[in-house]
């Protein structure tokens, strides 16, 4: 078998450049750790940025590939297989939406979603097709999705960018107001900006897009890729806020690891015809086997009971650290939480507590940012905590 540096030297020379890469090439995973080829072990405070919500290699994930893939893995999306079917009953009875697509990525349901919200203008408001998106947002790497995205480096990116889209300050809801025209068909939010180092949205602020949008005529889309599946405390994130959006997407957690994605909305707006929107893997019963499982999993153990419960501990033990001085600025919900460094930049932080066995990620310059799997437990929060503690 070859060393760490041998597999991370051909990497470097061989898989194609989009981001400066830790000298780490992990192995396997079990729970909340994660190992290298070299037999390291690290607690997994990233969980594949939101994803791994089960754990890695949790059992019923594992069942359920197995099991369906002896029995069918793809038959063209021509047709509706089985557990599409299965999946698309169980996931709609738990949302406010009334029809579902699948896709593979959060870029593709969000993708989806602002197709869906221009065909709905143009069938129905004039032809009206921008969306007004928060600064500091984020929503996908696809051309359109970038252009969606409130990142100010990547306003020159890939030019042209496509148009469209109209940046507003987050939790303003004068600014969304005001930003409306008409040509204005949807507004497309993160209820928690993840990547702008966890901003959660106000009550009010979604209670006011709500109101907003039902007077001028116009779409709530929520982004749920980071937030959905129990992350936050509540099944959605919606759920919190007593309002209802009329597209949400979801990703991330919705497969535990594999890729999977889906684009949910209410029937009034569920406008595509035949060639709108598509794809080779959209639906195919793999994904659809372990969007079952997991689903079933998180409601039979009730995950989101134990978020909730795991997310006021952790934010108990942050609140023991930003006494200390340590930290500031604790923020968060549920299992997605941040805290600000007080004398060191987020990156060193990432850096000294790997080398001690745990993995953190610093969205923003001075924010580290916490999504554990939501298994996690409380002896575990105590490990990140004396590791935090001593990097800082």
């Amino acid at each position: 078998m070859k060393s760490m540096k041998e597999y991370f030297d051909s990497a470097e020379k061989k898989y194609m450049f989009v981001s400066k890469k830790v000298p780490v090439v992990m192995e396997k995973g079990k729970g909340s750790y994660l190992w290298d080829v070299d037999g390291n072990k690290y607690l997994d405070f990233i969980a594949g940025w939101a994803v791994t919500l089960l754990g890695h290699s949790h059992p019923a994930i594992t069942k359920a590939l197995i099991t369906q893939g002896k029995r069918l893995i793809n038959a063209s999306p021509a047709f509706y297989n089985r557990p599409q079917v299965e999946f698309t009953e169980l996931l709609l009875a738990k949302t406010c939406m009334d029809r579902v697509f699948f896709v593979s990525t959060g870029a593709e349901a969000n993708e989806g979603a602002v197709k869906l919200a221009r065909k709905y203008g143009a069938l129905h408001k004039n032809g009206a097709y921008e969306v007004i998106t928060a600064k500091d947002s984020f929503h996908g790497r696809t051309l359109a999705m970038m252009a969606a995205t409130g990142k100010d480096h990547w306003k020159k990116l890939f030019e042209p960018v496509m148009q469209g889209f109209v940046h507003v300050p987050y939790n303003d809801i004068d600014a969304v107001r005001n930003a409306i025209t008409d040509k204005t068909i949807a507004v497309m939010i993160e209820p928690v900006q993840g990547e702008a180092g966890v901003i959660p949205a106000s009550k009010e602020y979604v209670e006011g897009l709500r109101k907003l949008c039902d007077e001028k005529g116009l779409l709530l889309i929520f982004d749920e890729v980071q937030t959905g599946y129990c992350r936050t405390g509540s099944l959605f994130a919606y759920e919190q806020y007593g309002i209802e959006p009329d597209i949400m997407s979801l990703a991330k957690g919705i497969g535990g690891g594999f890729p999977l994605g889906a684009l949910l909305a209410k029937e009034k707006f569920c406008v595509f015809e035949a060639g709108d929107q598509g794809g080779t893997y959209t639906g195919q019963p793999l994904a659809m086997a372990v969007g079952i499982a997991i689903l079933n999993e998180i409601i039979k153990k009730d995950l989101c009971g134990h978020v909730r419960e795991m997310g006021d501990y952790l934010m108990g033990r942050l609140k023991e650290l930003e006494t200390k001085r340590l930290v500031k600025n604790v923020r968060g919900k549920g299992l997605l939480v941040a805290f600000d460094t007080v004398k060191k930049q987020g990156a060193d932080v990432v850096s000294e507590a790997m080398k001690k066995g745990l993995l953190l990620n610093s969205p923003r310059p001075v924010s580290i940012r916490l999504m554990p799997p939501l298994t996690i437990k409380k002896k575990e929060i105590d490990e990140m905590i004396r590791i935090v503690e001593s990097v800082l």
